[in-house]
């Protein structure tokens, strides 16, 4: 009987130890979903979501409340903010995508088309291009083969940084 009552008592510690950890576990990540980067806006919150309904601003939704960003991504790129931004997967990308056409002298058509994989609206890009999405660095090697892309991205990446932390994105 008593060798009995100690695998018993030590499975129950186990089980009760188990979901005490569990429930601990799931307070820490959600705790930590403001912590997310200005490039991506991705939350631990939201990824841990379910439903249909995140917490997470949209693109649009951050251009709409910050004027600041919106305007520096239309004097980048010639067109509204929305329209500019529209089928990238965060601001980011967007402003970095701005910066980037501004300073090899791409067009921001053409480079967004490849990022996002859409095809051109109307302009005179390379054939192929937004035939499929690729990286920011291999859509600049495809529409700048001269361009160093490494130190390009990096550049881009680095002044849409400090564009959304001085708009307070």
């Amino acid at each position: 009987m008593k060798m009995t009552r100690i695998p018993m008592l030590s499975l129950t510690v186990a089980l009760y130890a188990t979901a005490a950890l569990a429930q601990h576990a799931h307070t820490g990540g959600t705790m930590s979903g403001g912590l997310g980067s200005g490039m991506g806006h991705s939350t631990g919150s939201s990824k841990t979501t379910s439903s249909g309904s995140t917490h997470q601003p949209t693109v649009n939704d951050i251009l709409t409340k910050n004027p600041a960003i919106s305007s520096k991504i239309q004097t980048l790129t010639g067109m509204p903010a929305s329209q500019a931004c529209t089928g990238f997967k965060n601001l980011g990308q967007c402003v970095a995508a701005a910066h980037i056409s501004k300073n090899l002298r791409i067009s921001f058509d053409c480079l967004k088309s490849d990022m996002t994989g859409t095809a051109p609206q109307g302009t005179s890009c390379p054939a192929g291009t937004g035939t499929k999405s690729m990286s920011l660095g291999k859509a600049i090697q495809t529409l700048d083969p001269t361009a160093d892309q490494k130190a390009e991205s990096k550049k881009g990446q680095t002044e849409a940084k400090q564009d959304m932390k001085s708009a307070g994105v």
